[in-house]
């Protein structure tokens, strides 16, 4: 239900509060960060519209664009923004709908690259026979770092002029971007390997993941701004990790032990993305036991089977003891992130 002034007056009339509480207790309320409200249908139609504008204006560029010329796209890029913000601001302040005013915060971010791309081709610094703007999006390149570098620093104001958890989304992508481009440049040469993009990503995976850890903590009083960072910095350490090749069987056995971590981590301070990508990484190595190791076991079809009946059993004894078994594991947390969990419950 969302709380209108009227029901505090109502809560007056029936003795509930004083007629002098009323006008203080609504300003208090009125003042508190916008709360992302409880899922409606309207809510799909906010999102679906916001990501296809996002999208039509980053992954589906269209090669067309080129006819503009470096300063027609700047100028589009810039107008964008501007109108996206303008309503944005329309919207959070006097409307008070945060999920819109982010979707279109976020759209403002993503014009960055674009506008900085127009300005680049404009002075002459890419070659339209050779790139075009969908290729920030397709392929690794070095050069892409000045667009990646300029939308971390505008995106980084506006989220502290706005302060909405979506606008986190494109910074995280744009992050998870830097990675890879970064590796062609910190290699100083174009012979670099796959090996050497999945080292980068396993390291800019943790340092997202810190830096998640770090948000976490710092805003447990007000909204969920770390969400973005985490699922991106998850993907980009899992996949890395996962990526890597190895025909030791210990290696591949520790693969599936720190999958095991990610689990137990993701149960410790609450965030589903650890469990599900550490799911995949545990099944993904029984799936290796089954087709590769032990193809020609006829008992590994029923060790396995009663490994995963076991795995239930202990869900259903988790389910039991689940507040028991999280304070025996929070336990071992600071403070903070013990204050966190209380708030996030």
């Amino acid at each position: 239900m969302e709380l209108k002034q009227r029901h505090l007056e109502q809560a007056s009339q029936q003795g509930l509060l004083t007629p002098e509480q009323v006008t203080p207790l609504w300003d208090y309320l009125q003042s508190l960060p916008p709360d992302s409200a409880s899922f409606r249908a309207t809510h799909i139609l906010f999102y679906l519209g916001g990501l296809i504008a996002i999208a039509a204006m980053s992954l589906f560029m269209t090669l067309g664009w080129n006819a503009f010329g470096g300063i027609g796209i700047f100028l589009i890029a810039c107008g964008y923004g501007v109108a996206a913000c303008l309503v944005a601001d329309w919207l959070l302040w006097q409307q008070r709908q945060p999920i819109p005013a982010g979707l279109l915060a976020a759209l403002a971010v993503t014009m960055v690259p674009l506008a900085i791309y127009g300005l680049q081709a404009q002075l002459g610094y890419w070659d339209y026979n050779h790139t075009e703007y969908r290729d920030f999006h397709r392929y690794i390149d070095w050069r892409w770092l000045m667009m990646e570098l300029g939308t971390l620093l505008f995106g980084a104001i506006l989220l502290w002029r706005y302060r909405l958890p979506f606008m986190v989304m494109p910074l995280a992508v744009v992050l998870w971007y830097l990675s890879m481009d970064l590796t062609p440049f910190l290699f100083q040469n174009d012979d670099y390997s796959w090996h050497h993009r999945q080292q980068v990503s396993m390291v800019v995976g943790l340092l997202m993941l810190a830096l998640a850890f770090y948000i976490d903590l710092r805003t447990r009083h007000t909204l969920d701004f770390a969400w973005w960072i985490y699922l991106f910095g998850v993907m980009a350490f899992w996949g890395g990790l996962s990526m890597q090749h190895s025909d030791s069987e210990l290696n591949k056995f520790l693969y599936c032990l720190i999958n095991l971590l990610l689990i137990t981590v993701g149960g410790m301070i609450g965030r589903r993305v650890f469990a599900i990508f550490g799911g995949m990484g545990v099944a993904g190595y029984l799936g290796y036991l089954a087709w590769d190791l032990f193809q020609d076991s006829l008992v590994f079809p029923f060790v396995l089977s009663l490994i995963g009946l076991g795995i239930i059993w202990l869900g259903l004894l988790w389910q039991h003891h689940e507040a028991k078994i999280q304070h025996q594991l929070q336990r071992h947390l600071p403070a903070a992130w013990r204050e966190l969990l209380a708030q996030r419950r």
